[in-house]
């Protein structure tokens, strides 16, 4: 028997270098660039057949290598060097964007081009957007007849959703900011947006890239404040965004106050003290009866793990609405109020399966600490109501407004009895 190990099998012969296949070329637009320019200086003014040109090149030039030298030649009409002036030893053309006619109508047919372009040739959709932010960035390098053609086109671009809000990023640039450009650039943008469409498209817009909360960034610190933004844009013809960023700072202070209380009562701060609290932050906010006992309702039931039984959640959330009687009871002043927390309630015990139940035993407890007074609850009853399990909840209620009218009748008898006497 052999007992020697045996070596493994090698492979043996010439090894040889494998060879690149598909070497980069070395960038150079100059051609690219040359192809470009001829067609724009052959079709002129006529965006129509830029559009024809611009489609038909597509098939014989590199697009993809060179969106950002095409989206600069269509723009400014030549290649642009870092800051936004044209590059020199480049050629260029003198029909291009910066050099059109600085209007609405003719920016609306320049957002055609581009439009008809990227749906064309889908691959430069995420260039382009590139290109626009660097665009914005270079904003102080242009004249202010070029930034004010961007922004219009930028604005009727960003309105049928050829780019995203998320662009707008490029404004919060420090040194933009700070010279007032962004928030100047910001008018003309979001006006023609507007006109192209309506402030709920540029809400919707901004809210899905997270924005709707930002634009006082816009301005310098020392100025970032609800009245400056309200003034400079409502001067500007801009009223419709100056109310939504107003709206947006409102639906921000009710939050972070939402969130301030709960962890109040969950540290177990006395009532007296989240009173002077809320009181001080209304005043501070801007804030209506009405909203702060929506705010408070929704802080008060969020701080309890509730029990998932709907037998055992009434008691529990009787004995929990007890102990936050008078907190309620200091914000429902106003026959406003009252009802909103009755709305309030009503949204709530829809919306957790298992307080359907509850409503009536909640209502009642309220309206035995004085919470809420019976011509609220009958105004609730009768017309003041929302459609959230209306049938359900207005038959849980039926027998005490009943017993709510007959003892008003009652009693407005016995005061005709008085003054009779």
């Amino acid at each position: 028997m052999n007992n020697q190990k045996q070596q493994k099998p090698t492979l043996t012969g010439q090894r040889f270098k494998t060879r690149k296949r598909d070497e980069k070329e070395r960038f150079d637009p100059s051609q690219f660039q040359e192809s470009i320019v001829q067609g724009l200086n052959q079709t002129g003014t006529d965006l129509v057949a830029v559009a024809k040109f611009l489609d038909a090149s597509g098939g014989k030039l590199d697009y993809r290598r060179y969106a950002e030298t095409l989206f600069d030649i269509l723009v400014a009409g030549g290649m642009l060097a870092p800051g936004g002036t044209l590059s020199d030893d480049m050629i260029r053309t003198d029909y291009c964007l910066f050099t059109a006619q600085e209007d609405l109508e003719t920016m609306q047919a320049y957002a055609q081009v581009f439009n008809k372009l990227i749906r064309r040739y889908k691959y430069l959709e995420k260039g382009f957007e590139e290109e626009i932010k660097k665009l914005l960035l270079f904003l102080k390098g242009f004249t202010e007849s070029e930034r004010n053609k961007l922004a219009m086109l930028t604005g009727i671009l960003l309105a049928n959703g050829d780019i995203s809000a998320s662009i707008l990023t490029s404004l919060y640039n420090e040194n933009l900011v700070k010279e007032g450009v962004s928030a100047a650039f910001a008018v003309k943008l979001f006006k023609s947006w507007i006109n192209e469409k309506d402030i709920n498209s540029v809400a919707t817009n901004l809210r899905k890239v997270g924005m709707d909360n930002r634009l006082m960034e816009l301005f310098p610190a020392n100025k970032r404040s609800c009245e400056h933004f309200s003034k400079y844009f409502t001067d500007a013809g801009l009223k419709e965004l100056s109310d939504f960023a107003r709206n947006q700072q409102t639906i921000g202070a009710r939050k972070e106050l939402q969130k301030e209380l709960q962890e109040m009562m969950a540290q177990g701060e006395s009532q007296k003290e989240i009173i002077v609290f809320i009181t001080e932050e209304m005043k501070k906010a801007g804030l209506s009866e009405q909203t702060m006992i929506g705010i408070i309702w929704t802080s008060v039931m969020s701080t309890v793990e509730w029990n998932k039984k709907e037998e055992l959640v009434t008691e529990q959330a009787i004995k929990h609405l007890k102990q936050y009687s008078s907190l309620l009871k200091n914000f429902t002043k106003q026959g406003l109020s009252e009802l909103s927390l009755l709305l309030k309630i009503q949204e709530y015990c829809y919306d957790n399966i298992h307080f359907m139940k509850a409503f009536q035993k909640i209502v009642l407890l309220l309206y035995k600490v004085d919470v809420l007074s019976e011509e609220a609850i009958l105004k609730w009853y009768t017309e003041a109501h929302i459609a959230k399990g209306r049938s359900v909840f207005l038959e849980q209620m039926k027998k005490f407004v009943e017993w709510l009218k007959n003892a008003e009748e009652e009693s407005e008898s016995e005061e005709e009895e008085e003054e009779a006497d």
